[in-house]
């Protein structure tokens, strides 16, 4: 978790210095950057849709296939340093922009809560929340806008995660 003596190593470094895996790593997993987003062409405004990628898997709310996207999706954004710093659009809760703001991770993100089901569990990924863009037309996209995408979701609902947990935990039968 650490490079640098007791703290993490996305607190003791920047976007810039984290090795591969350690990028990899600081995703959340919420797949909110994976929604398709309109701009007005006149303001630049963002607006958010709760449409997915064809990529994306909506249950794992990661992308069905990363190391080839972009051959899929050619207008896939690879994040970078740079782009983390440049995009408006990254969601206000992604784990690289608080980095790169010199914020800390919230204790939903999996890196804190050594879970990598919290992020779902509070209630902050996009599961069960997104319609496919495969066989939609880009004239339909504007009747799945969205707001909560955009909106950071802070710590989460903990409420919403305690009644998940209490489902998880209702589900398992002992044998006796």
């Amino acid at each position: 978790m650490s490079d640098s003596g007791n703290r993490p190593f996305w607190k003791a470094k920047t976007l810039e210095e984290l090795s591969d895996k350690e990028w990899e790593q600081l995703c959340d997993g919420c797949g909110r950057c994976c929604l398709n987003k309109l701009e007005d062409w006149d303001t630049g405004e963002i607006v958010w849709t709760n449409v997915a990628c064809t990529l994306l898997d909506g249950e794992a709310c990661r992308c069905s296939d990363y190391d080839n996207r972009q051959a899929t999706v050619p207008d896939c954004v690879r994040l970078d340093p740079e782009a983390v710093r440049s995009l408006s659009w990254l969601p206000p809760s992604c784990a690289y922009r608080l980095v790169a703001e010199g914020r800390d991770l919230y204790w939903w993100h999996h890196l804190v809560s050594g879970d990598p089901d919290t992020v779902h569990a509070a209630g902050v990924s996009v599961r069960g929340r997104t319609v496919s863009e495969t066989g939609m037309e880009l004239e339909d996209y504007e009747d799945h806008l969205a707001e909560w995408p955009g909106i950071d979701p802070g710590n989460g609902d903990r409420k919403a995660m305690r009644r998940n947990k209490k489902k998880v935990l209702d589900s398992v039968t002992v044998d006796e």
